[in-house]
């Protein structure tokens, strides 16, 4: 009898044991999470590129719009350096926007055109952007290019492609999410509530399956959303989800672990606004907005696949941990109420920001 009981007890414990390193997992990694967000600086989609575009209006001359982001009340420390040899038809018309400083300018560049021009960008190395640059002539041809941090510079090129379209938009794609650190919380904590990796692929399939459905009819103007009010609601969504993460640990019930697929797909309809607003914010080349909609949102998958991996990854790791339940619980109450008060915070900030 004894011997029964304590294999029993052992194997009892055997599951507890597993139990809690699936727990520490989640606490640890929600707490890195925790911990890195708020370098964000709380402006979760501040990380939008910068934009320009240069269109010939008549031969050798040049419509010419730059658009920098503004953070916090501050343009993005980027300067414009166009080639010598255009110059300038008359005085550069500026507007100021909430969210960007938006510059107009007519330009000549003589006979010799502006194709194989270098344009560079000033002070672009000491940022997280991009630009991305787009390029119209009269004589049909059109080129996407994206300079870099690595490389502030682009060559205007006297034909580009399907293939430069296609990796402009899947770069800018994957940027977008990796810096979307909104969207990669409410991803996280999809992951900490469902409990097995086919759950798990149902979850993320829904999300995915959403918020491509909106991306396309927003991007396609089929349907228009106001944006601060989908960028406050999605906020809204993270909270509920870390409050979830709560009732979960204290037994109650929640709708997110039962039907985590609905609360992903709902959710993720709102989430498809907020990409898409990113998106429109660049542009679409005229004549290949399937591809760059289609690249687009090929690099937000892309980086939101990564994302999951590395998570997973983490967790993986993290499943020799051992802690006591005790201290499990004090990690995930904590981290779920560090989640829940940013996204909080993000709520109030977008909600104050309907008055301008």
């Amino acid at each position: 009898m004894a011997g029964r009981v304590g294999r029993r007890t052992g194997d009892g414990g055997s599951v507890s044991a597993r139990a809690a390193k699936r727990t520490s997992a989640r606490v640890l990694a929600l707490s890195l999470l925790c911990a890195l967000a708020p370098l964000s600086r709380a402006e979760a989609h501040d990380a939008r590129p910068a934009y320009l575009q240069i269109d010939e209006t008549t031969p050798g001359r040049y419509g010419v719009l730059w658009r920098i982001p503004v953070l916090s009340g501050m343009p993005l420390p980027v300067a414009l350096k166009l080639p010598d040899a255009l110059r300038d038809v008359r005085e550069p018309i500026l507007q100021q926007l909430s969210d960007s400083l938006v510059e107009r300018r007519v330009l000549e560049a003589g006979d010799a055109g502006i194709a194989g021009a270098r344009i560079e960008f000033a002070g672009l190395a000491g940022t997280i952007t991009d630009v991305l640059v787009r390029v119209r002539l009269l004589d049909g041809t059109q080129s996407t290019t994206l300079a870099r941090p690595s490389r502030p510079w682009v060559d205007i090129a006297a034909s580009s492609g399907m293939v430069a379209v296609l990796g402009a938009y899947l770069v800018h794609g994957v940027g977008h999410i990796l810096l979307g650190f909104d969207h990669l919380l409410f991803v996280f904590a999809l992951i900490l509530i469902v409990p097995s990796r086919r759950v798990l692929l149902v979850t993320i399939t829904a999300f995915t399956l959403a918020h491509s459905i909106t991306l396309a009819l927003a991007t396609l103007g089929v349907v228009h959303v106001p944006g601060p009010p989908v960028e406050a609601v999605i906020a809204l969504s993270i909270l509920l989800v870390a409050v979830e993460i709560l009732h979960v640990q204290r037994g109650l019930p929640s709708l997110t672990a039962q039907w985590p697929w609905v609360v992903a797909f709902s959710f993720g309809l709102l989430h498809g606004f907020g990409f898409a607003g990113a998106l429109t914010a660049v542009g679409l080349p005229q004549g290949e907005v399937p591809l760059a909609l289609f690249a687009f949102n090929a690099g937000v998958e892309l980086g939101q696949l990564a994302f999951i991996a590395v998570v997973l990854a983490a967790l993986h790791l993290a499943r020799r941990i051992d802690l006591s339940p005790a201290t499990e619980r004090f990690a995930l109450r904590t981290a779920s109420y560090a989640i829940g008060t940013l996204a909080a915070f993000w709520f109030c900030e977008r909600l104050a920001g309907f008055s301008s």
